[in-house]
């Protein structure tokens, strides 16, 4: 248990991706089975301990000290498990054998555990451990590690210990299961390579760059083909054998959340494409629509004829038994443009091309898509096969320019982790209301867009110009005359009754720090509400 804990430790405090990537390599190769497999299941999102809760951490802990007194470090930390592992009562005689539990026989005990029994066996398992190790714990219970490692850096360090394609790994992905002792014997050299025994494998998929100056420049347009971008969340739809599955673009299977899509697979094969709300060709939903169907275990039927959803098709990897990503694009093309005919029009249409004659006539057309829920336009090499990763030169992204709007900043909450000491997430607003008395409306928030020395200046700001504290939140100086003015950019705009000013921003970042401008001179609502219109 005490090497988990350390890794992640070590993980919190190294900033470079090569860091991290060699403290991951370095425990898989050191570290034996079943511990390493279970470690790899926890950082990749596929460990389940049913028994714990987060709220059934904070009820252990407050039973063992002062609510308020909680509350008060869990605002100045940040980080739930950090907070208890620190704050966690050693009691007078801990029971710390010279044997500390391995990871595995910590899994082992929390998933034996039943919801009338965890919380003893998680409360042992604190008063047994240092705080490394009850950090580790914690994390392990409630599945959000936040030490900078995705799922997919997890797997390339894989592939890095055992020297072969990260690709591989990611097709065999869904057919194994913690703690991958056959994955590890084959990438170790002690076996063969596990087969595809699943159906409806996940292919992984191939990335685009984003046009940079002068990238275009050397390319001929004859050479490339273009489609709009359109705003709603790239998908893999697959299809074999009877079995379907819904994947997001990290592998992730989301069939659950939209079984009315899933029942309308009727096909063998895999396809790449955006999911959208909406009916085809009727209309299409914005992004805030199928906001309301993510992250949803279960889709009440009310909800699913509110905002149905469909794919639109991009590209085809798989037809029948046929395995098409060694064609080119213009080839995969026509083969996707004939297999969406077979399809459920009412779940599956496909993505138009987009005509043009050079790169300043297709740069006019990416600046007026013909629909609000286009973001501009995909770049795709006619002869390029269908290649997992980014690579660079065959698939570019050319979005539209994002809008901007000066702001006035309201609020400001600490972060967490890392930012755990700084102000960093901040709700900003507009002017609205008459002009001789106009008062301000939120209209967004960001935590990113700015760099570490502007994150310390606004946060010397914020704790100058303070008016009222509300725990971790603080509401600062703001009127005419006083406050500061964010330059925000952000991707589109949608109606929502949820928030006072009636609008709520896509993607919004910090793009730039006004200090020159007074905040009078912030924009009104009004400049919003006309990109409504």
């Amino acid at each position: 248990m005490n090497r988990f804990a350390e890794l992640l430790d070590r993980l919190v405090l190294t900033p470079s991706r090569n860091g991290k990537l060699t403290l991951l390599r370095d425990y898989f190769r050191d570290t034996p089975d079943p511990d390493r497999g279970l470690a790899l299941a926890t950082i990749t999102g596929d460990l389940s301990i049913a028994a714990v809760k987060p709220a059934m951490l904070r009820a252990l802990v407050t039973e063992r000290m002062d609510p308020i007194l909680f509350g008060y470090s869990y605002d100045y930390v940040g980080d739930l498990a950090e907070t208890i592992s620190l704050v966690w009562p050693e009691p007078a005689d801990a029971p710390r054998a010279n044997a500390v539990p391995t990871l595995g026989d910590v899994v082992a005990r929390l998933q034996a555990a039943s919801r009338s029994d965890g919380p003893t066996v998680v409360a042992g398992l604190l008063d047994r451990l240092d705080v490394p190790a009850r950090f580790a714990v914690i994390k392990l219970v409630t599945g959000g590690l936040r030490i900078g490692v995705s799922s997919r850096l997890a797997k390339q360090a894989l592939a890095d210990l055992g020297k072969v394609d990260v690709a591989e790994i990611e097709e065999l992905w869904h057919g194994l299961e913690p703690p991958y002792a056959a994955l590890f014997a084959w990438l170790e050299g002690r076996a063969p390579k596990p087969e595809k025994g699943a159906r409806a494998l996940f292919r992984p998929v191939m990335l685009s760059n984003p046009v940079g100056d002068g990238d275009l420049d050397r390319l001929d347009p004859a050479d490339y083909a273009a489609e709009w971008k359109w705003d709603g969340i790239r998908v893999q739809v697959s299809a074999e054998g009877g079995l379907r599955r819904l994947y997001s673009r990290t592998g992730d299977d989301i069939s659950g959340a939209f079984p009315d899509l899933v029942e309308a697979m009727d096909f063998d094969g895999v396809v790449d494409g955006e999911l959208l709300v909406g009916r085809p060709p009727e209309w299409t939903g914005t992004f805030s629509d199928l906001q309301q169907r993510l992250n949803r275990k279960t889709v009440a039927a009310k909800m699913r004829a509110k905002y149905p959803v469909f794919v639109r098709c991009y590209d085809l990897l798989q037809a029948a038994d046929e395995d098409l990503r060694g064609l080119g694009f213009g080839a995969r093309r026509l083969r996707l443009e004939r297999f969406v005919e077979t399809l459920d029009p009412e779940r599956f249409d496909l993505s138009p091309m987009v005509a043009f004659d050079d790169w300043a006539d297709l740069d006019r057309l990416r600046k007026a898509p013909p629909h609000p829920v286009v973001e501009g336009v995909m770049i795709k090499e006619r002869r390029s096969p269908y290649l997992a990763g980014r690579p660079k030169g065959p698939w570019f992204k050319w979005k539209r320019d994002p809008y901007t709007v000066d702001a006035v900043l309201m609020y400001a909450q600490r972060g967490h982790g890392k930012r755990s000491s700084y102000y960093s997430d901040y709700t900003f607003g507009v002017w609205s209301g008459p002009e001789a008395t106009p008062e301000l409306v939120p209209v967004g928030k960001a935590y990113f867009g700015f760099t570490d020395e502007e994150l310390r200046q606004i946060d010397k700001f914020v704790r100058d110009n303070t008016i009222e504290r509300f725990g971790p939140v603080r509401s600062v100086r703001a009127d005419r005359q006083n406050g500061l003015v964010l330059e925000v950019a952000f991707e589109g705009l949608n109606r929502s009754q949820r928030h006072r000013s009636g609008v709520a921003m896509r993607f919004p970042r910090i793009s730039r720090l006004r200090w020159d401008k007074p905040p009078a001179e912030a924009d009104r609502i009004e400049t919003l509400q006309a990109l409504l219109d």
